[in-house]
């Protein structure tokens, strides 16, 4: 990683797998997600009207937002049904004991 990177939380702060947890950073807002043991971070708000990501669920590898059910690949951002509105992904990596984003 690089100067961009900013330490988001511990290891052991980290959602269990198939769960969610929002993460804030400065002014932005996280949700991170473990997907088949893969950390995955996307911007919390939702690009459809800012739902909350975090509060919705995870199926078939996509966060689904709980406000107008837009589910999004955690991995890719892409939005299923609606190419032209991906979520922004950030790229995670653990150090030690820290889990790191590129912001």
């Amino acid at each position: 990683m690089d100067e961009n990177s900013v330490r988001i939380c511990s290891v052991s702060e980290l959602p269990e797998e198939g769960g969610l947890r929002e993460i804030s950073v400065g002014k932005l807002t996280l949700c991170v997600g473990r997907v088949e043991g893969r950390i995955c971070a996307v911007d919390n708000e939702c690009p459809h009207h800012g739902g909350p990501l975090a509060e919705g669920i995870i199926e078939n590898g996509k966060v689904v937002c709980p406000w107008h059910a837009y589910a999004f690949d955690l991995i890719t951002g892409s939005c299923e049904g609606s190419p032209n509105m991906p979520a922004r992904v950030f790229e995670v990596v653990i150090v030690g004991d820290d889990v790191l984003a590129k912001l």
